[in-house]
């Protein structure tokens, strides 16, 4: 998946009202804003931040202005994950910086979804529309991703190769696709918020010439219809 994403940031006196956290001795206050790359603020979003010195893992999650904000060690490196459909192992890393006394510092993120997704780990029987069992993984996390996201609304695509007579090739994408949006619905999705559709090989991204394009060709997307 092609990832955009900027930060920046900057340290500022601790000045802060009764109702905000407030840095100590031993914590920084970091202040994290998530926008996309239209400055357009990103509610509901997951952060992880993980400290490369020993592992320990700082979540928040973007209110409606897509601000969190948390108490985290100073004077330590952190890589940063965010949720995107699935986690995302970003590029990005917060370098909290050494400074006298308690500080607060402001880190704003910018993150740019993409607007469709091919569920790589996604898997069924051949031939058929069953799904099989370690496809469970990544769909529990897309179901985790629409619980953060109440109102986001998906089409589930499905898609085959070129094998088979294009009318069966329809058939079978569309049974795929809906027995993907029979398991959302079962862990909790409001099935209005779940479009399943079959393409079958009428969207190819890959030359079914070969066993690996044919493969590629084999996949299920999922696409962002509102958010």
């Amino acid at each position: 998946m092609k990832k955009l994403f900027l930060f920046s940031f900057i340290i500022i006196a601790s000045q802060l009202s009764a109702q905000e956290l407030k840095p100590t001795a031993t914590q920084a206050l970091l202040k994290v804003k998530v926008i996309d790359d239209k400055n357009k603020p990103q509610a509901s979003q997951s952060i992880t931040f993980i400290s490369v010195k020993d592992g320990k893992e700082f979540n928040g999650t973007t209110d409606a202005a897509g601000k969190f904000q948390m108490l985290i060690p100073p004077a330590q490196k952190y890589k940063v994950k965010y949720k995107v459909f699935t986690t995302v192992e970003s590029d990005l890393l917060l370098d909290m910086p050494v400074a006298p006394g308690p500080y607060t510092f402001e880190y704003t993120i910018t993150i740019t979804p993409p607007r469709s997704f091919t569920l790589d780990n996604v898997f069924f029987d051949s031939g058929k529309s069953t799904l099989r069992t370690e496809s469970n993984k990544e769909l529990n996390e897309l179901v985790e991703y629409m619980n953060l996201k109440k109102t986001l609304v998906i089409e589930i695509a499905g898609h085959t190769d070129n094998v088979g007579a294009s009318e069966a090739n329809f058939k079978l994408s569309a049974e795929r696709a809906s027995a993907v949006k029979e398991y959302l619905k079962k862990k909790g999705i409001a099935a209005d918020r779940v479009i399943a559709k079959g393409y079958g090989d009428t969207q190819p991204t890959a030359d079914n010439a070969t066993a690996a394009g044919k493969q590629k060709n084999r996949r299920t997307e999922v696409r962002i219809l509102s958010e």
